[in-house]
C-alpha cells in the first residue's frame, strides 16, 4: 500500500504517543507508519521532564528501527529543548503544552494539510483535546493502562477521555466490555502482524543456530506479565528442550534477578534484543512459540501482539488460557499447569502439528489480522467520521482490498 504520497494528504494525523520514536514497535508503531500512506501522520515524542534535561541525567536510546524507513507521509516531532514537560506554574506547563502541539500542527500544515485529526494514544493526553484545534479526535486503546495485577475501577480521567472524543478504538473484548459502552463511537480492533514479513523465509540467525533442538521458545519484551516460575519448571523438567527468549532483559529489580537466574540453567538461552525487522527470523526458526504469561486481572485484557506473529510463521503455540487466547484455540494449544504445558509443548513437537494443513489454518488466521487490513478499517472508519466525501475520496485513490473480516471477539 506503500506510495510517494498519501493517498489523502489535506487531511493530516497528529499523533500523542507515550514514547519517543525509536523505542521497540508497539501496536501504535505498526498502525501509525501505515496510516501514514493514507494520511500525512506526525508522531509527536513526548517532551522530557525538565530535570531529565540537567547535566548527568541519563536518557533512553534503545537503538531499535525497523527497516531503516518509514513511509515518506511519516514524520516525527521532538520537542524543542526549551520546550520541556513541566507542571508549576500551571499557567506556564499549560502555554508550553500548547506550543509543542502548534508546532507539531504546523508539521502537518506546511505539508498542505487542511484538517487535522487528533490521535491519542495514552489518557493522561485528554488535555490535548482543549489544546489544540483539530477536526476529528480519535482515542486508541491497547492495554489496560492501571498495568495492575488486581482489577482496579477506570480511572475518572480516561472515562472523561473516552466520553469526550469523537471515536473510540479498543483492540480486545475485555477492555471493550469494560470501556466500549462509554462512548457509542467505539470499535474493536484487534492487534494484527505484518504478514508478508513473517511469512516470507528468512535464514537462521547465526546466534539461534548454536542453539539445540528442539527450541522452545519467546519472542518479545521480558516483563512481569510473563510466568517466569513456570518457564523455570519446565526447563527443569525437560532437560533435552531448548528453551529461548529473544527480547531486552529487565533492567528492574526483582525481575531482572529472576531472569538472570532462569538463564542460569543450562538450557535457557536469552539472546537479548533484535531489531524489529530481525525478529521473523527468530520465530520462523523455533520449533514450538510461547505465550506463557501469568492469569491475573491484567493479563485477562491483554491481546498479544506475538500472537498472530506467531502463527503467521505457521509454527505451534502453546499459550495460557486468558481471555484473548481462548478464541484461537482452534489454531493454539491452552495450558495452565506445568504438567499440561509439558503434554501441549510434547504434542506440538510431533510431525502431526507441523502438517501442511494445519500450517495453513494458523497462517489463514494471521492473515485475518494483516496490519494492513487492520489499518484500512481504521482509516475508513476515520473517513466516515470526517465526512462522506472523505470516504469517497478514500475509496476512489485506494486500490481494491480484501472483504471486510469480522474480527473474533
Amino acid at each position: 500500500m506503500a506510495s510517494d504520497t498519501p493517498l489523502v494528504p489535506d487531511v493530516g494525523v497528529l499523533a500523542l504517543v507515550p514514547d519517543t520514536w525509536g523505542g521497540p514497535w508497539q501496536p501504535r508503531h505498526h498502525v501509525l507508519t501505515r496510516l501514514a500512506n493514507v494520511f500525512p501522520v506526525v508522531w509527536v515524542n513526548p517532551a522530557p521532564y525538565w530535570r531529565s534535561l540537567l547535566p548527568g541525567t541519563p536518557s533512553d536510546d534503545w537503538g531499535f528501527d525497523f527497516d531503516g524507513s518509514t513511509p515518506p507521509g511519516f514524520r516525527t516531532y521532538t520537542p524543542e529543548v526549551w520546550l520541556p514537560e513541566m507542571y508549576r506554574p500551571p499557567a506556564v506547563a499549560r502555554w508550553m503544552r500548547r506550543e509543542r502541539l502548534r508546532r507539531a500542527r504546523r508539521m502537518l500544515e506546511r505539508q498542505g494539510c487542511r484538517k487535522t485529526i487528533l490521535y491519542l494514544w495514552r489518557p493522561e493526553h485528554e488535555r490535548a483535546l482543549d489544546l489544540v484545534e483539530h477536526d476529528l479526535s480519535c482515542y486508541h486503546i491497547d492495554d489496560e493502562y492501571s498495568f495492575s495485577p488486581i482489577e482496579q475501577p477506570l480511572s475518572a480521567l480516561e472515562a472523561a477521555l473516552i466520553r469526550r472524543v469523537d471515536q473510540v478504538f479498543i483492540h480486545s473484548q475485555g477492555l471493550l466490555d469494560k470501556k466500549g459502552h462509554l462512548n457509542p463511537q467505539t470499535r474493536y480492533m484487534p492487534n494484527g502482524v505484518d504478514y508478508q514479513r513473517y511469512t516470507t523465509p528468512c535464514p537462521e540467525p547465526e546466534d539461534l543456530a548454536k542453539v539445540p533442538r528442539p527450541r522452545i521458545g519467546y519472542v518479545g519484551l521480558i516483563k512481569p506479565q510473563l510466568d517466569l516460575a513456570l518457564l523455570q519448571d519446565l526447563a527443569g523438567r525437560h532437560p533435552t528442550w531448548a528453551f529461548v527468549l529473544v527480547g531486552p532483559p529487565p533492567e528492574k529489580e526483582p525481575l531482572a534477578s529472576r531472569v538472570r537466574q532462569l538463564g542460569a540453567m543450562p538450557n535457557v538461552h536469552l539472546l537479548g534484543p533484535k531489531p524489529v525487522s530481525a525478529l521473523p527470523a527468530y520465530v520462523q526458526h523455533l520449533d514450538v512459540c510461547l505465550l506463557c504469561y501469568g492469569m491475573d486481572d491484567y493479563t485477562k485484557y491483554i491481546y498479544p501482539m506475538k500472537l498472530h506473529e506467531y502463527l503467521a510463521t505457521g509454527r505451534p503455540v502453546v499459550g495460557m488460557p486468558i481471555r484473548s487466547l481462548q478464541r484461537f484455540d482452534d489454531v493454539i494449544a491452552l495450558a495452565r499447569t506445568p504438567a499440561e504445558w509439558s503434554a501441549a509443548i510434547a504434542a506440538a513437537l510431533e510431525p502431526e502439528a507441523r502438517s501442511p494443513g494445519r500450517i495453513a489454518a494458523r497462517r489463514a488466521v494471521a492473515q485475518e489480522h494483516d496490519w494492513e487490513h487492520i489499518v484500512r478499517e481504521i482509516s475508513c472508519t476515520m473517513a466516515d467520521r470526517l465526512g462522506p466525501s472523505y470516504r469517497e475520496r478514500l475509496e476512489r485513490a485506494r486500490p481494491p482490498g480484501p472483504p471486510k473480516t469480522a474480527f473474533r471477539q
